[in-house]
Order: structure tokens, then C-alpha cells, then sequence
């Protein structure tokens, strides 16, 4: 009964998102091949980082564009390395329903990232609108083709030098890192410096409004459903998979953003058995937790090149909790289990 409820609640709150959308959408435009105007945010304690909300004393994210790094997220990925320091983490479903993660860096650097994998159609949706640098292990030809039409620079084992290593401890194809400074520096000129704000935040401190939340379970097909947990000690969401238990990188970090968003999306299947891909085109049911607290409404997005945007039941912009944020690419019709 419970999920019952939660699924009529969404429904009321797309009905209502997909009039705002009507409503506020306008004549539909070509977009540009790349944003066109970037937003830089000062505090009065110095810069904010874009893609976190975060003060940056060191003003280091906005002087350098945005670096997305495909990387594993099966029973082969373990452990990984780096994605504790991510601003925004994507998880995308691939095929046989192996998720994926695209790692988008920006206010960090870590000297270590990976296993670095190849590109999907999703992820040229995913980079559209904050361009940059995207580095990846090669793909297939539609693959590839697909994120040529996007706005970054393309780094991969082949022109990445000593950017990117083998680590021959290591099976392969799971086996290949890489350096995100290293990566920054080969992108060198790669724009818009600094990268547009993905979503909005909350002032730090500010609480905000929703139900309250103990643990949902975002369930990705087979044996990948993922586990959060409300941590009343770090104020975050600690993350556990289903086929490994509690997530902890290699230098045993446990992955504990401050928001994840689940996102239900259609996955559209193209040509040939590998090539389904998430429509980022639309807009549906979103289910936001941030601040222990579940928050459902919509996305809607307005041109390939402009964020998507997420709203509450009112069609007001949810504001996030500054910090790492985890978006779930999840399927039209798999539960979201919640636990108040």
C-alpha cells in the first residue's frame, strides 16, 4: 500500500510538473553546439564551486573546465578509485543492466581514478551542457560517433600518455586509471571555465523541507540495487550495492554524498543488442533525498545544452545540500524502496 501511495503521488506531482513544462517551455529553439554564458557564485567567504555549492578558497574550479571519467561499477570495478572526490556522480544502466558511473570532477583532482571504461550514448546527454574534458576507454562505433557531436575535449588511452597507466595487479579490461590532474592538464583550454551549475543549493546550515528518510533502495535490475543510508553522524547518504555491501574506495573512503537524485528515465533501445541509452530529452519523476529527507517531483530539461532542471510540487526549483551529489539514472518502472 505504501508504494502504492508513493506511485499516485508521483503521478499527481508529473501531471503538474508536465503543465509547468508546457507552460514556461515556449517555441522550441535550436541550441547552440555550447553553452554561451557561464555563472560564476561568490560568497561573501570567497568562490563557490559550481558543481557542489561548495565554498572554494583555493578558486581552483573555477579556473579549470569540467572532467568526466567513465568508470566501472560491477562486480569487476572493485575497488575503486577516486569517486569519494567526484562533484557530481552519474549512474547509468548499460547492457545486460550493469551499471556505470560517469564521474564528473571539477573542485578536486585526485591523483588516482578508475577503472576507467568505455563511452555509452547516455553520457553525450550527460556532458551536453557543461562540455569540458571526457575521458573515457574507448566504445563502440555508434558510441563513439555519439559523443563526437559532443562539446569536450576526448581523452583516452591512446592520446592520454602518462595520464592514463595499467595497473597490472589488475584483471583486464578492468585495469586501466588515470590521473585527474594529469587529465586537466591535457584539457588544458578545454571550456566553459568554470563549468554551469548543474543544480541549486541551500545555504549552508539551511535544513530543508520533506519527509523524512532512514534508507531507500534504488532498484537497478538483477543483482545491482543500491542501498542508502541516512548517516545522523556525517549528514549523508552511505551507499551499499547489493553485490558487495558497504561502498568503500581503495583508500577505504566510504562513498557518502550529501544528495542523491533519482531520476526515472526511458531507456531507448537503438540498433544492435548493446545500444539502449537514457532519454535525457523529456522529463518524469523525480525523487530527490537530500538532508535525510525525500522530496518528490519532476525534471524537465529545454534544449540538449541547458541542465536539467528539478522541481518540487509547486513547480518551485529543489535546493540541494551543498556537497557531492549522486544522480540515479533508474528505468520507468522500477521501485524506489523508501524506509521512513
Amino acid at each position: 500500500m505504501r508504494n502504492q501511495i508513493r506511485y499516485i503521488v508521483a503521478a499527481v506531482v508529473v501531471v503538474a510538473g508536465i503543465a509547468i513544462i508546457v507552460a514556461t517551455q515556449g517555441s522550441a529553439k535550436k541550441p547552440s553546439a555550447t553553452p554561451t554564458t557561464t555563472t560564476t557564485t561568490k560568497s561573501s567567504t570567497g568562490p563557490i564551486a559550481p558543481l557542489t555549492g561548495l565554498p572554494d578558497p583555493s578558486g581552483s574550479a573555477l579556473k579549470r573546465p569540467a572532467l568526466v571519467i567513465k568508470v566501472e561499477d560491477d562486480t569487476n570495478s572493485l575497488p575503486q578509485w577516486g569517486v569519494d572526490q567526484a562533484d557530481v556522480v552519474y549512474e547509468e544502466i548499460i547492457n545486460g543492466g550493469i551499471p556505470r558511473l560517469a564521474a564528473i570532477f571539477n573542485q578536486n583532482a585526485p591523483t588516482l581514478v578508475g577503472p576507467i571504461r568505455s563511452v555509452r550514448p547516455t553520457d553525450t546527454q550527460i556532458v551536453d551542457p557543461i562540455g569540458g574534458i571526457f575521458a573515457f576507454s574507448g566504445g563502440a562505433p555508434y558510441a563513439i560517433a555519439s559523443i563526437s557531436t559532443a562539446p569536450v575535449k576526448q581523452i583516452q588511452e591512446s592520446n592520454a600518455g602518462s595520464a592514463m597507466f595499467r595497473d597490472n595487479s589488475r584483471q583486464a579490461p578492468y585495469n586501466l586509471f588515470g590521473s585527474a590532474a594529469a587529465l586537466f592538464a591535457l584539457g588544458a583550454g578545454s571550456k566553459p571555465v568554470p563549468p554551469v551549475p548543474l543544480f541549486q543549493y541551500r545555504p549552508l546550515g539551511q535544513g530543508a523541507v520533506g519527509t523524512p528518510v532512514s534508507k531507500f533502495v534504488v532498484n537497478f535490475p538483477s543483482i545491482y540495487p543500491m542501498t542508502w543510508t541516512w548517516d545522523t553522524t556525517t549528514h549523508s547518504w552511505d551507499r551499499s550495492t547489493q553485490f558487495a555491501g558497504p561502498d568503500y574506495t581503495g583508500n577505504h573512503v566510504r562513498e557518502s554524498p550529501k544528495n542523491v537524485i533519482v531520476t526515472y528515465v526511458n531507456y531507448v533501445n537503438g540498433v544492435g543488442a548493446f545500444t539502449s541509452y537514457a532519454n535525457l530529452q523529456s522529463g518524469g519523476v523525480a525523487d530527490v533525498f537530500t538532508d535525510g529527507k525525500e522530496i518528490v517531483g519532476t525534471w524537465a530539461r529545454h534544449s540538449p545544452t541547458t541542465p536539467i532542471e528539478y522541481l518540487n510540487a509547486k513547480g518551485k526549483a529543489i535546493r540541494l545540500t551543498p556537497g557531492q551529489t549522486w544522480v540515479e539514472l533508474l528505468n520507468n518502472g522500477a521501485p524506489v524502496t523508501v524506509t521512513h
